[in-house]
């Protein structure tokens, strides 16, 4: 008898906890993108935040509909020196993500391609440096090339005078999606144009 009266009180202890859980996670899932992401459910850890820049609404549904790869990317930027870990390649086990992490160098806009990408998600993080970012006007950019479905890429010719720039800010990750049509490691006004970068290219769901 004590043993059946054991085996419900479990039950519905479980019961209220699975309860309270599937509230919290509703709450959750309820916030408005802004305020998702100041709760810091999604950081794993990680200090930095996204810049102004990003679309907070298109990143809250990309995360809840693909959730253990953020989480697996986002863990990964939080348990690595990425200031001294060696540059290179690095897969994030169990998944099949691979962190760049690049050391290079900012180079003048006319060297540098537009871009955006139609399966993938860019999350680049500037760690060492500064690093200009450009996010094109559609109206006025037009397609120059074919995509390239093996290096999931397309170019653009662009109007200078609608183009946003933006600099990499210490502390704070850019995400571009395929609606924001890019281009980076653009020469900034300062003498020192070296930096250190972490790319990873995260699934478009």
């Amino acid at each position: 008898m004590k043993h059946i009266q054991w085996l419900l009180a479990t039950a519905c202890m479980l019961a209220v906890c699975l309860s309270v859980s599937a509230q919290s996670s509703k709450k959750v899932k309820n916030l408005s993108p802004e305020k998702w992401v100041k709760s810091k459910v999604w950081n794993e850890g990680l200090k930095a935040k996204p810049h102004s820049s990003t679309n907070l609404a298109e990143f809250k549904a990309q995360y809840e509909a693909n959730p253990e790869q953020w989480k697996a990317a986002f863990r990964w930027l939080a348990s690595h020196d990425l200031t001294a870990i060696e540059k290179g390649k690095h897969p994030i086990e169990g998944t099949s993500l691979v962190v760049s992490v690049e050391d290079s160098k900012n180079e003048p806009l006319e060297k540098r391609g537009s871009e955006s990408h139609r399966k993938h998600i860019d999350l680049q993080y500037v760690v060492k440096g500064t690093e200009r970012f450009a996010l094109l006007d559609h109206e006025s950019s037009e397609v120059n090339c074919e995509y390239s479905e093996k290096k999931d890429v397309i170019h653009y010719d662009y109007d200078l005078s609608k183009t946003t720039f933006i600099d990499s800010v210490p502390g704070e990750f850019f995400l571009f999606f395929p609606s924001d049509w890019h281009i980076a490691k653009i020469a900034t006004d300062k003498e020192d144009q070296n930096i250190r970068v972490i790319v990873i290219k995260l699934d478009y769901i």
